[in-house]
């Protein structure tokens, strides 16, 4: 029969033995408490116990041999028993079977847990032998192969299964900022945390959302511009994964009362990515959203950006003058950034002198001159825009007009010969005219200085992978406004059926839409007396201008897109 092992803690054998003191014990303890990690693993991370003294003492103390899993070559139908799952979590791996008898490796062989559940789930009588925690770990992950990303949390940050009922206590307001430092620099968590960047960037996500629940710490990526959810680290961990993001940002471990804004960098696959960082406190704890600023897949080209000839060519004689207003306006995560920083590229030269005033400069650009807006010490958008215009400007971009003051400088800039790009928040280019004179700028201001104003949204791709023609009836075309172009080839409009590759939702991918409204003189007389923007827009196509909703449903029509995500970011004409 197998040996039984007696029901005794690891950490009174290790006090009994003198290898830690008390003080060590329940300082590993709390943390263990805390992280939901083995007392084992954090004993050794924090250098308090070698491996080897640990298998010796407790082969010697429990008699049960010790042995080196690196040397045994564990058959398929052995390794078959134990469940990937199960081996990670406890950290165990079968050896062999003999008779009704299971030899099974354990880094912890007092886990009297495991080895319940495994003597369950088998029917057969376990016999446990201690191996070296990492030398284990590795042949795991040898004999078990590959991961999934979401499967890696289990063995990254094992959730502590506890018994019985736990008082529940206020948070005492005074914490151990060492301990939760410390915490914050294990070795799993630092992997836990490297782990869910990694998935996000290679799910192409723009933004993570970590987001913490009184049950569950949840983790969401947006992916061309839908939120998605994927397998969830343990509650466990919510506190040493939030203090390590919090300390790769610069930010403050002790403050949960306030939100806090910082950045990081990191080097992935070989280039460098930066993420800006929001932390927000909630209900149960604070929750963080990390902007994903990838410099490598910035387009820096207007002409790749795939605007419509159109748009593209009001975009070319708006950026040809020498002063005047660029207004873009779209909701948050449109890509009005990344056309904007195109636009700098395209005229980002030796002998033009370009500044920027960004909340916060998203994307470092080289020649130009980028200031980072302070608002607690009163470097504002319209304080830093002052100050600009005695730096000697050709071209100023401002991140974003929000406030009377702004507008009035950037307008007064735009006529005294600087040429200005920002954004604003309107639904259309049309009402970019309408929000500044809601801003009380005058409207003869108004009217000779915004040069071009566009409006942009991002629409899904259509997975290529999947992607099927599909036929639209006449009747649904003429309700959605399509009006096919003279001379055009036909319309080839397309669904995507999903497949693997798109996560079966059919879009792979994001192209941008635009409609650009050039400032014509037939406008001029509509923006001072004050016209409403839907008239302003019903003149500016007459002159030429199509809108959102036209070069969206040509995207469509092209098969880039289908007509459900062009009536889903589109308001109809």
């Amino acid at each position: 029969m197998p040996p039984k092992i007696a029901k005794r803690r690891l950490g009174d054998v290790l006090l009994e033995q003198d290898l830690v003191t008390q003080e060590q014990l329940q300082e590993c303890l709390g943390i263990q408490r805390s992280t939901g990690q083995s007392l084992a693993t954090i004993l050794v991370s924090r250098g308090y116990l070698s491996e080897e003294d640990l298998v010796v003492t407790l082969s010697e103390q429990l008699g049960i041999p010790h042995i080196r899993v690196a040397n045994y070559n564990i058959p398929q139908e052995v390794l078959n028993e134990v469940p990937e799952s199960l081996a990670r979590q406890y950290q165990m791996l079968p050896v062999s079977v003999t008779g009704d008898v299971l030899t099974l490796a354990m880094a912890d062989p007092l886990n009297i847990m495991a080895l319940d559940d495994l003597r369950m789930l088998t029917s057969y009588e376990i016999e446990p032998v201690v191996a070296v925690q990492s030398e284990l770990m590795a042949t795991i992950n040898k004999h078990y192969g590959g991961k999934a990303h979401a499967e890696l949390y289990d063995e990254l940050v094992g959730e502590k299964q506890q018994d019985g009922v736990t008082v529940v206590e206020e948070k005492d307001e005074v914490e151990d900022i060492a301990s939760v430092q410390a915490e914050a620099q294990d070795a799993p968590v630092i992997r836990l945390v490297n782990l869910i960047l990694a998935k996000g960037l290679e799910n192409r996500a723009s933004d993570i959302h970590i987001e913490p629940f009184e049950k569950v710490l949840r983790v969401r990526y947006r992916v061309d511009g839908v939120l998605e959810e994927t397998k969830s680290p343990p509650k466990s961990v919510q506190s040493a994964l939030i203090s390590r993001l919090k300390i790769m940002s610069g930010l403050d471990i002790a403050e949960h009362r306030l939100p806090q804004d910082g950045r990081f960098r990191i080097k992935f696959k070989g280039h460098e990515i930066d993420f800006r960082v929001s932390i927000l406190p909630c209900y149960y704890g604070e929750k963080v959203v990390m902007r994903v600023l990838d410099k490598s897949s910035l387009t820096l080209d207007l002409e790749k950006l795939g605007f419509p000839a159109q748009p593209m060519q009001a975009f070319g004689e708006a950026l040809a003058r020498p002063f005047g207003m660029i207004l873009l306006t779209g909701p948050t995560g449109s890509g009005k950034t990344t056309t904007l920083y195109s636009a700098l590229h395209k005229l980002n030269q030796p002998d033009t002198n370009i500044i920027t005033v960004e909340d916060p400069v998203e994307y470092e650009l080289f020649g130009v001159n980028q200031v980072q807006t302070r608002s607690e010490i009163g470097l504002t958008f319209a304080a830093g825009l002052r100050s600009i215009l005695r730096q000697d400007p050709d071209i100023i971009m401002v991140g974003e007009i929000r406030d009377e003051e702004t507008a009035d400088i950037a307008i007064k800039a735009a006529l005294t010969g600087h040429l200005v790009l920002s954004t604003l928040h309107t639904n259309d280019a049309a009402s970019v005219f309408t929000r500044l004179i809601d801003m009380n700028m005058e409207p003869f201001l108004v009217q000779s200085s915004v040069a071009l104003a566009a409006a942009q949204r991002l629409v899904r791709k259509v997975c290529p992978d999947c992607k099927e023609p599909i036929r639209v009836p006449a009747d649904v075309l003429e309700r959605i406004q399509y009006k096919h172009p003279d001379g055009a080839p036909p319309p080839t409009f397309v669904r995507g059926r999903g497949c693997g590759k798109c996560k079966d939702t059919g879009y792979r991918g994001r192209v941008a839409v635009i409609e650009a409204m050039v400032n014509y003189q037939e406008l001029q007389e509509l923006i001072m007396s004050r016209a409403p923007s839907i008239e302003i827009k019903r003149v500016a196509v007459q002159c030429g201008m199509r809108t959102l909703r036209q070069n969206a449903l040509e995207k469509a029509a092209e098969g880039l897109t289908t007509i459900e995500e062009v009536l889903r970011v589109s308001a109809a004409d």
